[in-house]
């Protein structure tokens, strides 16, 4: 019988997100919420600004003393955040204020201190103001009860900010999933150990484990098992606690690639095998015993590259975020493209910035065991199945991997 036709990136996407359902909500400190993905709405606990407030330093003033200039007023208190004047403005009167200071009640505009001149009690208004200049009326940002926020959004500092000055101690999130994994092959070593006769240093699992931090999981690493039944059992048993399970390698067709078999006998159901990318075709995608299972290629970026694309989905739906392919930007190609097969191609590029515009140059050697060359990139250029030939210059959709570097390319 022939193997199923080869799936598409998107539709493996698809497929990740509506087989897994989100964990159960926690609540965590604000402080500790960046990162997180909310479980439901923010709801402000009070008004903000809570009072009319001056938006720059100066002198609070009533607009009618203010009419002809130059303008001698009486100074006769101040305004500073954290207090106030409590008396009623009179005739001709003026208090000093300071930024974030409440205004004092009868005063209806701000003049900013360069438009004034003080002269002992006396401060000299030089420029005529407008009705309600440098004012923050209270509620402008929020107020009670303002909700803010669709559950699934994932809380940037600023969102973070955002809920303390709601007053909100807490908030609700997503649990971060515990995601389980384990590398597979007898021709591996742990790092720093010393390799024997044809092994080589294990580099998938400490990728893995950063990968997985970085897309907001908690990663467990199962260590390594060796290319015989007892040991794929042993670590997948360790992985009961787990909310997603990942093997790396032994996915694939050889006489050696022992874990879909092994772990078919003990419960996993296979929703999907082999997708149509380059690279990471041999990925694998199903259901162990109730917890999500994710079986990655064994050359270490194909493992990456699928890590971005498949694992970064199910994170994200176990967080209760969506599975979304990961943003594409357009780039400007520094190099000719010839026409892709059937399979969408994610080819390794650098990027330099070029007259203000990103042009990304693939790398010559896009062998997908070379693990400096994956390091070294900026992006992924993405090249769709079927698609044609392309020119220096074209613009080409990427996926970007290292944006933090861009500013300095």
């Amino acid at each position: 019988m022939s193997p199923a036709p080869l799936l598409p990136v998107d539709d493996a996407i698809a497929r990740i997100g509506s087989a897994i359902s989100p964990l159960a909500a926690e609540h965590v400190a604000v402080s500790d919420a960046g990162g997180r993905i909310l479980a439901e709405p923010l709801t402000a606990r009070r008004t903000h600004p809570p009072f009319d407030g001056s938006a720059m330093d100066g002198y609070a003033v009533r607009l009618v003393d203010t009419v002809n200039v130059p303008a001698r007023l009486t100074v006769v208190g101040e305004s500073a955040a954290g207090g106030s004047y409590d008396q009623q403005l009179s005739d001709n009167e003026a208090v000093r204020i300071f930024t974030g200071a409440p205004l004092p009640a009868g005063a209806d505009t701000v003049v900013i201190q360069e438009d004034t001149e003080r002269d002992g009690d006396t401060v000299i208004i030089k420029e005529a103001p407008k009705q309600s200049q440098h004012i923050r009326r209270a509620g402008i940002d929020f107020a009670e009860g303002d909700r803010f926020f669709a559950a699934g959004r994932m809380l940037s500092a600023s969102d973070v900010a955002l809920a303390a000055a709601m007053n909100i101690p807490e908030l609700a999130v997503f649990k971060k999933p515990r995601v389980a994994f384990f590398a597979t092959g007898d021709e591996l070593v742990l790092p720093g150990e010393t390799p024997g006769p044809n092994q080589i240093v294990s580099s998938n699992s400490a990728g893995l484990a950063a990968l997985i931090t970085e897309l907001g999981g908690d990663p467990i690493d199962l260590g390594i098992a060796r290319d015989n039944e007892a040991s794929i059992r042993a670590c997948a048993e360790r992985a009961a606690e787990a909310d997603i399970l990942v093997t790396v390698g032994g996915a694939s067709v050889g006489d050696h690639d022992l874990v879909q078999p092994v772990l078919t006998r003990m419960g996993l159901s296979v929703d999907f095998w082999r997708i149509a990318m380059r690279p990471g075709k041999p990925l694998m995608f199903g259901d162990f015993n109730g917890t999500p299972f994710l079986g990655l290629p064994g050359n270490p970026v194909s493992a990456l590259v699928c890590g971005h694309l498949f694992l970064r989905a199910a994170i994200a739906v176990r967080q209760g975020a969506r599975a979304t392919h990961p943003a594409l930007v357009p780039v400007t190609l520094g190099a000719d493209l010839r026409e892709n097969d059937k399979r969408q191609d994610y080819l390794r590029a650098t990027i330099q910035v070029v007259e203000g515009a990103w042009v990304a140059s693939p790398l010559n050697r896009q062998d997908s065991s070379m693990l400096s060359a994956l390091s070294r990139s900026h992006c992924l250029l993405v090249r769709p199945p079927h698609a044609v030939a392309a020119q220096t210059g074209d613009i080409c959709p990427a996926v970007l991997l290292r944006a933090q570097d861009l500013s300095t390319v």
